[in-house]
């Protein structure tokens, strides 16, 4: 079960796609327009929220894409990466709004593992990665995530510290 220096290079991937929408966010200074136009649904909560934007999803797919291919590991699982990366981040904004949560509020676990698990269950069919390796870089992403959000928070990049 131990994790190898391709398995580390993939939870470097899935970091860097789901900090890629916040520096972004950051960087422009706006929020950008919501995937989810304001839609809400029958329960009254908007589907997404207002942070989930095309431009976040973008630069998600471009910086894993890049990434992927900078460190050898072909442009092809970086996109897949950063698109299940993303699935998953949706995946947590849509259920986050069906609990009444507001955007950008904390839920611990929704919060970290789909953002994690989603890229790595993809990653696992197109490079040799076991269940006991995706679960163990899913508490190492979910470990990482929150230390490098208190950090993001401290830099100014974020607006909540979790």
């Amino acid at each position: 079960m131990w994790l190898t220096h391709e398995h580390l290079l993939l939870l470097l991937l899935v970091l860097l796609a789901n900090g890629a929408p916040v520096l972004t966010s950051a960087l422009q200074h706006n929020e950008g327009r919501p995937l989810d136009r304001g839609r809400r649904l029958r329960d009254g909560y908007r589907l997404l929220g207002e942070t989930k934007t095309l431009r976040g999803v973008a630069a998600a797919l471009l910086v894993s894409t890049l990434a992927a291919w900078v460190l050898g590991l072909g442009w092809g699982l970086g996109l897949v990466i950063g698109a299940c990366a993303m699935l998953g981040d949706l995946f947590s904004s849509f259920l986050k709004r069906r609990l009444g949560m507001p955007s950008s509020s904390m839920a611990l676990g929704l919060d970290q593992i789909p953002e994690a698990l989603f890229p790595l269950l993809a990653s696992s069919y197109l490079v040799e990665l076991g269940l006991a390796q995706v679960g163990l870089l899913v508490v190492l992403f979910f470990v990482l995530e929150l230390l490098l959000s208190r950090v993001a928070f401290h830099l100014n990049l974020r607006r909540r510290p979790y």
